[in-house]
């Protein structure tokens, strides 16, 4: 599994305890594609990580978006506002189970400053125990699971028809929007990886190759 790890500025004090926890599960592919403090350039907000994650994810370019904020609500809808993304506020590790097992997402937002005390940095590694330790999609209680597996089915149908193409997302967006993530070296990077075997990993590289950029860099 690839992992995007995305920390938006108010909560990337908090990266280097997500990939302390994720170094548990050496079988998965962790790139830290947002900021690692809060000295990065360029500054990003859970705007742009939002927007960020929705973009690796249909592209094809990871398969799992770890992202968060202060209290993990912003970047959450952040990235609910596009196509292609099932994402799960975790805050304990139950949590983190039963998004894995009922809902089979493919994005977490976790609250990284409210409530992140005296072994914040355990619970993080408790939480992602969780995530990883069964196969997803398995249904909670057993006997919903084809329920639960209809559900996700009926609102990946209504993502698809309630969502405009990337292409006219991205036009209609603000450009302002948009600039900082020209400056994100191991998100264009995985992007380009992509672009070998997805159509819109392609159109997306080339979108971003053709904006301007502020100068300075993330990654």
């Amino acid at each position: 599994m690839r992992i995007a790890v995305l920390n938006e500025v108010s909560a990337s004090l908090k990266n280097a305890d997500i990939l302390a926890a994720l170094a548990e599960f050496p079988e998965h592919g962790v790139y830290n594609a947002g900021m690692a403090s809060p000295e990065d350039k360029p500054e990003l907000t859970y705007i742009q990580t939002g927007l960020m994650a929705a973009l690796l994810l249909n592209a094809g370019a990871c398969d799992l978006v770890v992202g968060g904020c202060g209290t993990g609500q912003g970047f959450l809808n952040s990235v609910l506002q596009y196509p292609g993304v099932t994402c799960g506020l975790l805050v304990e590790p139950l949590d983190a189970w039963l998004f894995s097992q009922i809902n089979a997402g493919n994005c977490v937002s976790l609250a990284l400053n409210k409530g992140y005390g005296w072994a914040g940095d355990l619970n993080l590694k408790l939480l992602f125990r969780e995530l990883f330790r069964d196969a997803p999609g398995a249904g909670y209680p057993p006997h919903r699971s084809e329920s639960q597996a209809e559900s996700r089915r009926k609102l990946a149908g209504i993502s698809a028809v309630t969502h405009r193409s990337w292409l006219e997302i991205l036009r209609g967006l603000d450009r302002e929007i948009q600039l900082p993530l020209c400056e994100c070296k191991v998100f264009l990077g995985l992007l380009d990886d992509a672009a070998a075997t997805s159509p819109l990993a392609a159109e997306l590289a080339h979108y971003f190759a053709g904006l301007p950029s502020k100068g300075g860099s993330v990654g």
